[in-house]
């Protein structure tokens, strides 16, 4: 099954909801500022990383997995629209198949991240993918950002 792929805006404009995997608790990290900046525009962050299981990183509970974030998610009648990955490039797939799993809507891979193997096991389900693009600067790049 495959399903168009979304441009930029009209995903963004679609979305809602975006897990954050490898999301740090550190406001120095990128993945920080992005998730922050997004958050600002009004979409909820989801952090994934096991490392800070059970915290909160800006303000939202940080969940060990994609599963179990969707899992949480679904109780409360939400899904993830967007995985948004600050992981190593081979690490992705494995990611790919838990986003694939759960219906996300879109693969994000962050700037310097390529894995074209994850790529197009998510097309080929069906999922939007980005590779090597930064989520903040592509939401500022379409004028996107609230006035």
């Amino acid at each position: 099954m495959s399903a168009k792929q979304l441009s930029i805006p009209e995903l963004l404009v679609v979305s809602r909801v975006i897990a954050v995997v490898g999301l740090s608790a550190n406001p120095n990290r990128p993945s920080y500022e992005v998730a922050e900046y997004m958050q600002e525009q009004g979409y909820r962050i989801i952090p994934v990383n096991p490392t800070y299981e059970g915290t909160t990183i800006l303000g939202e509970y940080c969940y060990p997995s994609l599963g179990e974030a969707a899992a949480a998610l679904a109780e409360e009648g939400a899904s993830i629209d967007i995985v948004d990955c600050f992981r190593r490039s081979e690490a992705i797939e494995e990611i790919a198949d838990q986003a694939i799993a759960i219906g996300a809507r879109c693969l994000w891979m962050q700037e310097g991240v390529f894995n074209q193997a994850a790529a197009s096991k998510a097309i080929k389900a069906g999922m939007t993918v980005f590779m090597d693009n930064c989520l903040k600067v592509e939401h500022m790049r379409w004028e996107l950002a609230r006035e």
